[in-house]
């Protein structure tokens, strides 16, 4: 079995690896275009069959990733996906040496997130505050720390907003978002902002079968890339530089951390799995008391 081309172990990993192993679709996604990477790397090193793979080239191309720049936590990602492959290769029969347990994973450098002011988080408002639509994408990045894919997949029965004789404490409703994989779903709660934005979108969306919460401008669902264009834009006009998606959830966990909330109740909230990914917001949340006594989203 060992003169298969690497295209063919490819094309099996596939479809046969990934659905044996239950792998989410984002995860699929990410290995394929990683290993994609890889195998056009060992083509170039005139490498086609699985037989001919060996470690010093495996070597050398996580060596090339890094001389091109890629981050830490990107070649991290890259070489768990590549060991997937590999195990995939050796469990199967193709290659005779599990090189998988002898490749390291290279070290992930510690990133501190980066997160919006007060000042620019209320200016990303101003250049909002026409655009109901667009109005409570934002506020829904900062108030509750949705993910990009969480938000482009929220349906209409995913949002519960109270009547009036049950608003209370500040709260005002919730957002379901599904548990991938037989997961449980997480609720997290609607502060007086996000419940008034979507409230107010709600109030102009126009009647549709479509049951995706955000639409574009032809009634069809919202996709990551739209979402992605229309805040650059947004971004833009409100003069905030370096800006992207992620640190308005950024923002959101120190928010939380400035205000007292638990680091397990923010794991909670954001979806992380480990409680790990959200110690940071820990000591950028004292930070942020520190440089403003009345920071508010």
């Amino acid at each position: 079995m060992g003169d298969i081309t690497l295209r063919k172990a490819l094309d099996d990993y596939k479809t046969i690896y990934m659905p044996y192993r239950n792998f989410a679709e984002r995860t699929r996604e990410e290995y394929l275009n990683d290993i994609e990477d890889f195998a056009e790397f060992l083509e170039k090193g005139v490498i086609g069959h699985v037989k001919e793979l060996g470690l010093p080239i495996i070597e050398r191309y996580i060596a090339h990733l890094e001389q091109k720049g890629v981050a830490s936590l990107t070649r991290k990602r890259r070489v768990v996906a590549i060991r997937s492959f590999l195990s995939f290769l050796f469990q199967g029969g193709y290659i005779d040496t599990d090189m998988a347990k002898r490749i390291v994973l290279p070290f992930a450098e510690s990133v501190t997130p980066q997160v919006l002011t007060q000042t620019e988080c209320n200016r990303l408002r101003m250049v909002c505050a026409n655009n109901p639509r667009d109005k409570a994408i934002v506020e829904l990045f900062l108030q509750t720390g949705i993910k990009l894919s969480e938000l482009v997949h929220l349906n209409l029965d995913d949002i519960e907003l109270y009547q009036k004789e049950n608003i209370g404490q500040n709260l005002h409703g919730f957002i379901r978002i599904s548990g991938d994989k037989g997961k449980k779903d997480r609720l997290i709660p609607l502060t007086t902002k996000a419940y008034q934005a979507l409230k107010g979108y709600l109030g102009i969306r126009r009647g549709t079968v479509n049951k995706t919460l955000f639409l574009n401008r032809f009634d069809e669902p919202l996709g990551e890339r739209g979402v992605q264009k229309m805040l650059r834009k947004l971004i833009r006009k409100a003069e905030i530089r370096r800006a992207n998606i992620n640190m308005l959830r950024h923002t959101f966990g120190v928010y939380q951390a400035a205000t007292g909330t638990s680091v397990k109740t923010i794991q909670q909230l954001m979806g992380y799995k480990e409680v790990r990914s959200a110690i940071i917001y820990t000591s950028l949340g004292k930070e942020m008391i520190k440089a403003t006594k009345n920071y508010a989203l």
